[in-house]
This record gives C-alpha cells, structure tokens and sequence, in this order.
C-alpha cells in the first residue's frame, strides 16, 4: 500500500436527516449523505463534504487505501469505501457507504486491475487485439496489506493466449477470493484475439455478350436501315404529276 492519506471530514445526522427527502436536502447544501457500519459497532449515519468527497474520489487509489473520517464531537474512523452511489445522469456522489476496519483482521476489498506490456507483447505485433474481461477484482488481506492495485503483466501473450485467475501474480499476504471458496472458479481475465480480417470485394467484370446472342453489330444495324428505306419508298403514294 502507497503512503497516501485520504482524511474526510463529517458531522453525524440526526433522526430528522434521514430518509430520501432529507438526503435530497443535504444534497442542496453540498453535503453527501453517508453511512459507517462494521466491527460490532452500531452503524453510524453522517454526512461528507460534497466537494471533499468529490477531490478524493478523483484518485484511484481513494477505493483501496485506508481512509480516515474525522467526525464532530467522536472519534476518527478507519474505514474503507465499500459502495457509492451515484446519479444516473450527472454521475454526481448520491451516498457512500464505508466499512469500518479491524487492524489485523482479514477483510474483502475491490482493487483496480492495471494490465502492462500491451505493447510488447507478441499478439499486439501480429495484428492480435487485446481484451480484457475484468477490470477490478475482490481480494482478501489485513487492512495493512492492502495493494492500491494489482499489476497484470501481459508482455508474453501470443494470439490465442489467455490469462486466468490462477496466473496472476498476487502480493504476499493477499489472496483472491474467488479462488478461496470452495468450489474456485478460474475465470479469465484477460485475451489475445485473433485480428479481425476484412472481407475483401472482388472487382465484378461486365459481361460479355456473342455477336448475334441478343446484340446487334453496327453493320447489322445499317443493313436494316437500308432495306426500311427500301420499303417506304415502294409504299409510298404516287402523285399526279407522274
């Protein structure tokens, strides 16, 4: 885990600021409704700075790290962000929820996935596209333990190749819960697909008709002049003056 600190300031809610028309409320003075619950505590309903809360949220490592909650009149809380919810439109903080920590007590917590060596690897030189299926992942630590992200190296992917659960190389003290249940699913992580080839449109050549199969030549035509010319001159009428 990095040396970074993320310290948030918050006021406890009373009785009359709690529901949906009250949180609305809040929210129109730039606040954020909150809640604290975890480690055989009673949950603790508070409300953020909205433009604290929005400035910690800007930096990845805000979901992973310890963070610190200073409430009026109580003591800090060590907590992590568990939940936070957000608006559908703008993509504004609605309310977060936070867990509290236990030091040295295993928890659950969701890490970001950083995939390196996209470039490099033999795949991406052949045309190959690379995908990837996740982007986060839940593990299980002590909250000292806990990694700000989890590094994927992918240099060595060939087209064709996949990365699963089991080959990831995880930090010390740092499982995958999926892996630690007890029926694991290996589930893949990341591909090298094949590149997508474009359908190539062949030129289509006119088509060549047989002098006589439905095509008249230019000689022919000049020949059927000749006789029309012919024919109206015997079907015309005869003056008097002949």
């Amino acid at each position: 885990m990095s040396q970074q600190d993320f310290t948030l300031n918050a006021v406890v809610r009373s009785d009359d600021q709690q529901g949906k028309g009250a949180s609305r409320r809040l929210r129109k003075q730039n606040l954020v409704p909150a809640i604290v619950y975890g480690a055989d505590k009673e949950p603790l309903s508070v409300s953020l700075r909205y433009n604290e809360l929005i400035k910690s949220l800007q930096n990845e490592a805000f979901f992973s790290h310890i963070l610190t909650i200073n409430v009026e009149g109580q003591e800090a809380e060590e907590v992590i962000i568990k939940a936070l919810q957000r608006h559908p439109a703008k993509n504004t903080p609605m309310h977060a929820d936070f867990q509290r920590i236990v030091r040295g007590q295993a928890m659950n917590v969701t890490v970001p996935l950083h995939y390196v060596g996209i470039e490099d690897a033999p795949g991406t030189k052949e045309g190959g596209i690379f995908v990837s299926n996740a982007t986060d992942l839940e593990i299980t630590c002590i909250p000292s333990k806990i990694p700000e992200f989890i590094t994927i190296d992918v240099s060595g992917l060939a087209v064709g190749d996949s990365i699963h659960l089991m080959d990831i190389n995880m930090p010390e003290g740092v499982a995958i819960r999926e892996l630690e249940v007890e029926e694991p699913f290996n589930r893949t992580v990341a591909t090298m697909q094949a590149p997508t080839l474009e359908p190539v449109e062949e030129p289509i050549e006119p088509e060549e008709h047989e002098e006589g199969a439905g095509t008249r030549s230019t000689e022919d035509d000049e020949e059927a002049r000749k006789v029309q010319a012919q024919d109206d001159t015997h079907d015309a009428p005869k003056s008097d003056d002949e």
